[in-house]
């Protein structure tokens, strides 16, 4: 049975002239369908070359809207960033001012900037000088440019943390994830020297090596320093770093909610004091006999 039936004898068209429209369409056919499998395979290399397991979901409690952050959480999660992720990872977009009744009182943020130094400048003479740190200082970088900080870390850009609740799918969920998800490889996957098993991580090897490990901070207010407590404290204060308006946000809108519903009482009447007689009026047409013209 012929495949076109269009080309058919009754057309006019011969047959071998038939014959080479189907060769050649065919040969269009097996190209584009051999196209479509090698791209297909393609695509499924690139893709497992970048999964990643998904992170499951866990109930934090600044998810509800009827709920703050845990500050008790901040507080510990910025003394594992100080101490454990600072080394490597900057915070750009907080300044000491922002951590003032959050971290610590005035009075203690102030101590703590005080005891980092920062280049300023240039003086009388066009020199630059070091000074102690004030409030309006961004925190402190642990490199002084991109370049050193892949020299430092084999060639890897370590990602600045500000945003990184937001640039990452899965937010909190995944930097609590990763940070406890570390482990040996599985059989028949070897990682070349200098990377790190994480399932967690796009591709499953990572740069950076486990950070936290169980006691390696203790809480002064006694809190338990388990990796999984640590990386759920510094998920926390990450996430409040990306979105330090988050309660204050909250409180708009409740604010927003509840005067809308005042307003909309008051609304409601006047519309059906003023709608009401044009709703209920009557029309009628009336028919114009027309007049008698002398």
């Amino acid at each position: 049975m012929n495949r076109f039936p269009l080309f058919t004898t009754n057309t006019g068209i011969s047959k071998v002239f038939q014959s080479q429209i189907l060769n050649a369409s065919n040969g269009v056919l097996s190209f584009l369908f051999g196209g479509a499998i090698v791209g297909g395979a393609l695509a499924v290399n690139s893709v497992s070359a970048n999964e990643a397991l998904a992170p499951p979901k866990h109930p934090w409690d600044h998810d509800s809207i009827f709920n703050t952050f845990d500050y008790a959480s901040i507080r510990r999660g910025f003394v594992i960033y100080r101490q454990v992720c600072a080394s490597c990872h900057s915070l750009n977009l907080i300044a000491w001012r922002h951590l003032v009744d959050v971290v610590g009182s005035d009075d203690e943020i102030k101590e703590m900037a005080l005891d980092e130094t920062y280049e300023d400048g240039p003086d009388e003479k066009g020199n630059m000088f070091d000074r102690p740190g004030k409030l309006t200082d961004a925190l402190p970088k642990p490199y002084p440019n991109d370049n050193a900080a892949r020299d430092a870390n084999a060639g890897a850009l370590p990602p600045d943390l500000s945003l990184i609740k937001k640039a990452r799918v899965g937010g909190e969920d995944y930097l609590f994830s990763l940070l406890t998800g570390y482990h040996d490889p599985p059989k028949g996957i070897n990682l070349r020297e200098g990377l790190y098993y994480n399932p967690y991580f796009p591709g499953s090897a990572i740069g950076m090596q486990q950070a936290l490990h169980d006691g390696m901070v203790d809480y002064e207010d006694g809190t338990d320093n388990s990796i999984s407590q640590m990386a759920k404290d510094v998920s926390v204060f990450l996430s409040w770093a990306a979105e330090p308006e988050h309660d204050e946000r909250k409180k708009l809108g409740f604010k927003s909610i509840f005067l809308l519903t005042l307003m909309a009482i008051p609304t409601l009447y006047f519309k059906r004091l003023k709608f009401a007689p044009i709703k209920t009026r009557e029309i009628r047409f009336t028919s114009i006999k027309p007049q008698k013209s002398f």
